[in-house]
């Protein structure tokens, strides 16, 4: 079995007649979390949904490699198809169905093995545990980090194992970011592989044990990270105080 969950070599993807995406390579160890981080612009958010085969790939490859052994080749699949190998991505927005209740939300998650809905649930539930008092609530009242936790919760009821997350801290009060790296840092140590486009840099990179640096659709800078936050480098063009804005692209 391969020591990597996920591969991506040399892979360009475009919208229109753009590539946004210019031969970038990024491996997800298995059972790690691993941060995208980069200025504005830089196709982090495109390489997400190139992975989750919602923006058109041109060359390059995409594997992912399951528990069970099997490689599985990611580039001609939709996403629906993806997530039915074992991989989830929660966007930045749009992530849950705000006339449902909590525990609909929940529920319409699970794409296979419906019989075992409720073991999903009691299973999710002890990983975001906020959500247990929740269920009866419809989802458009809750808070941002509520509705952030539930957007994530309902991508784990499909049992993935490699989870992509777009930009979890967006839009959500200072005091809040901190509960969702913590949300995320217990879902890996569920079991659960993690690959996250951040802009919050520092943050991210506190809780990920590796991260890659992106800039006009090209790899710049990776490697574990302690070492890139002790990077003079990093640090001044990408962690310092005047440093670009860091959001999704």
């Amino acid at each position: 079995m391969a020591d990597y969950i996920l591969s991506v070599s040399d892979l360009t993807a475009r919208y229109g007649d753009e590539d946004i995406l210019k031969g970038v390579s990024i491996t997800v160890p298995r059972g790690s979390i691993v941060a995208l981080l980069g200025p504005n612009g830089s196709g982090k958010s495109t390489l997400l949904k190139a992975i989750y085969g919602l923006v058109v790939k041109r060359t390059g490859t995409v594997h992912f490699h399951s528990r069970t052994g099997q490689t599985v080749d990611l580039m001609r699949l939709k996403p629906n198809e993806v997530t039915a190998h074992g991989v989830n991505m929660v966007p930045q927005l749009a992530n849950v169905f705000p006339e449902l209740s909590v525990y609909e939300n929940l529920e319409i998650g699970v794409i296979r093995e419906r019989t075992r809905t409720a073991e999903r649930m009691e299973r999710v539930l002890g990983a975001l545990p906020l959500l247990r008092a929740l269920l009866r609530r419809r989802a458009a009242t809750l808070s941002g980090g509520q509705r952030q936790a539930l957007g994530i919760a309902r991508a784990l009821m499909s049992n993935p194992e490699l989870l992509i997350l777009d930009e979890p801290s967006a839009g959500l009060a200072p005091q809040v970011v901190d509960e969702v790296f913590q949300q995320v840092r217990a879902i890996n140590q569920n079991g659960v592989s993690i690959l996250v486009v951040e802009q919050k840099a520092r943050q991210c990179l506190a809780v990920a044990d590796y991260g890659y640096v992106l800039d006009q659709g090209r790899n710049q800078i990776d490697g574990p990270s302690a070492q890139l936050l002790a990077d003079p480098e990093m640090v001044r063009l990408y962690l310092g105080a005047r440093r670009r804005r860091t959001d999704a692209t």
